[in-house]
C-alpha cells in the first residue's frame, strides 16, 4: 500500500508546523506520493506570497517535494472523480465545486488503492471507498 498524502500535510511541513521526521514516523515504510494538484494548490502558495523571501521559501519547498513520485490524472481518474461527485450530490451534499480539488485528490487514492493523510478529514469524511488516515487521530500525532 502507499499513502497519497494532502496538501494540508505539506504546507504544515513547510512552516515548520509538522516535521519532516513525523511525517516519515506516521507513513512508515510505505511509499509517499504526490498528487499534481497538491502541486498546483503549493505553487499558487508560492505565487501568491506577500514577499520575495517567503516566495523563495515557498518555491524551495516545493522542489523538495518533487522528489516524490508523483500520480497522474488520467481517464480513469476522471471517471472515479465523477462518479464521486455524483453520489455526493445524490446523497444531499451539495455541490462539489467549491471542494473540487479535495475531490480529485481522493479520485486519486482510491484509483491506485492507497490511503489519504490529511488534517482536513471533514474536508472527505464523505467520500464513498476512501481509507482516510486524519493526523492527530489514527495517524498517531
Amino acid at each position: 500500500m502507499g499513502v497519497l498524502i494532502d496538501t494540508s500535510i505539506w504546507v504544515d511541513v513547510e512552516r515548520g508546523a509538522i516535521a519532516p521526521a513525523d511525517v516519515a514516523a506516521v507513513t512508515g515504510n510505505a511509499p509517499v506520493y504526490l498528487s499534481p494538484i497538491t502541486i498546483g494548490e503549493l505553487k499558487y502558495g508560492a505565487e501568491i506570497a506577500s514577499s520575495p523571501a517567503l516566495r523563495q521559501k515557498r518555491l524551495a519547498a516545493l522542489a523538495r517535494l518533487r522528489r516524490k513520485p508523483l500520480l497522474s490524472i488520467d481517464e480513469e481518474t476522471g471517471e472515479i472523480f465523477g462518479s464521486i461527485a455524483a453520489a455526493l450530490r445524490s446523497a444531499g451534499r451539495g455541490s462539489y465545486q467549491h471542494r473540487i480539488n479535495d475531490l480529485w485528490i481522493a479520485s486519486q487514492a482510491i484509483q491506485h488503492g492507497i490511503q489519504l493523510l490529511t488534517r482536513n478529514a471533514k474536508d472527505f469524511a464523505d467520500v464513498p471507498g476512501l481509507e482516510l488516515v486524519e493526523w492527530g487521530t489514527n495517524a498517531g500525532r
